[in-house]
């Protein structure tokens, strides 16, 4: 397996990913005892191809989202047009209706009739992020609009988008993605790719060595990072934690492989094991981890003539091309998990990781 040519969602072919945020340059986190000011939120959307069959898994205990029942393989909708990603808590699904009026605008959606009408899908979740600003400085259905607006197959990542205003336990959060590619076995030619919001309540550095707990020792290369100096280490141990226990980590798994709902879902569910590799602890009460999938059939697998797995009579035939999908998905959203906090830059004074260890980083 390989990285995708741009390392992000986008390497699926047909996705896109547009996102709209507002920061004011004056950002203070709320506390207990004083009321936040600013903005610092916004909204990431992913546009999906024609035709792409999706599914979602919530594992979190307490999810913030919208038409995950929909998605559910056993009910009559089971493709989607547009997966919503915002800040804002509960309040921030509103940025979903400005999406489907965009998308109504453009004539995507379920056609309902000879004259044209359509009901886009938008399937969504959201962070809280309100202790970041103020507490009415949160998304609405503009937010969602402009981000459809802005969609193309570039991706920014770090405090941008849905991750503006997003935390990683005591450190900045935000937006991150990345893709693989096959390049043997029974899914030789297929991409996966995952763009996720990372807002933990959970660690994502190993205080122990500084490192990024999703960042294992043979993959440092891949992120830039290294061994950062003990001293910087023990700065770790001086970070305050979230002043909230309200977070979440939600996200978007993308492939071009032909999936049928059920084993879209199946992905979506493997994919929260790199969830729980990337972030300590995971999937807490109090926390909405919700992760979507889903998967466009535009590429077909090459697999070699020895390959290419005898499945027994009974089985998913593609239970081979499945089980190669479910574990690429946990890896990419366990490397865009790293990804997005290591591209965090500063907002309202939470530190970012790049500020508390730069000698981790082997650019500087």
């Amino acid at each position: 397996m390989i990285p995708g040519p741009s390392d992000s969602i986008t390497d699926v072919a047909g996705v896109r990913v547009g996102q709209h945020q507002r920061l004011d340059d004056h950002v203070i986190v709320a506390t207990d005892d004083a009321a936040g000011e600013g903005w610092a939120t916004g909204t990431t959307v992913v546009l999906l191809p024609e035709g792409a069959v999706a599914a979602v898994d919530v594992r979190g205990g307490g999810p913030g989202t919208r038409e995950t029942d929909l998605l559910d393989p056993s009910n009559t909708v089971q493709q989607a047009h547009a997966i919503v990603l915002s800040g804002g808590s509960a309040y921030g699904l509103a940025a979903a209706d400005g999406v489907m009026t965009h998308l109504e605008s453009q004539g995507i959606g379920l056609a309902m009739d000879k004259r044209g009408s359509v009901v886009p899908i938008v399937p969504g979740a959201v962070i809280f992020d309100l202790s970041v600003g103020a507490w009415s400085a949160r998304p609405d259905r503009e937010f969602g609009a402009q981000a459809a607006a802005n969609a193309d197959t570039s991706v920014a990542v770090g405090s941008v988008g849905a991750g503006t205003g997003a935390q990683a336990g005591a450190l900045k959060g935000g937006v991150g993605s990345a893709s693989i590619t096959f390049t043997t076995g029974p899914a030789t030619g297929i991409t996966v790719a995952a763009l996720i919001v990372a807002n933990p309540m959970g660690a994502v550095i190993d205080p122990t060595s500084g490192l990024p707990w999703g960042a294992l020792p043979l993959e440092l290369d891949y992120y830039g990072l290294r061994q950062p100096a003990p001293g910087e280490v023990a700065n770790l141990l001086n970070l305050t934690a979230k002043s909230n226990p309200l977070n979440t980590t939600i996200g978007v798994i993308a492939t071009d492989a032909a999936l049928d709902p059920a084993s879209v879902r199946r992905v979506a569910m493997t994919a929260h094991d790199g969830l729980a590799r990337a972030v300590r602890p995971a999937h807490s009460p109090l926390d909405g981890d919700t992760l979507f999938a889903f998967a466009t059939g535009s590429a077909t697998p090459t697999p070699g003539p020895d390959e290419t797995p005898q499945v027994p009579p009974g089985m998913n035939p593609d239970v081979a091309l499945v089980a190669a999908v479910g574990e690429a998905a946990a890896t990419v959203v366990q490397r865009a998990i790293v990804n997005a906090v290591i591209a965090a830059t500063p907002v309202g004074g939470i530190p970012t990781y790049r500020e508390t260890l730069p000698t981790a980083f082997v650019s500087g």
